[in-house]
């Protein structure tokens, strides 16, 4: 399970960080993941 949200993690970390292009756009993208991360392993449980 950890493994699973830890490449889920590294996917979106990747994917943030091509599709970003100002600061302002990071701290958004970086906030949604953090959002999925914590919903997934909310369901996990």
């Amino acid at each position: 399970m950890q493994k699973t949200l830890v490449g889920l993690g590294a996917i979106l970390a990747m994917l943030t960080l091509a599709g970003c292009q100002t600061a302002q756009g990071f701290g958004e993208d970086v906030s949604t993941a953090g959002q999925v991360i914590q919903q997934e392993s909310a369901e996990a449980m």
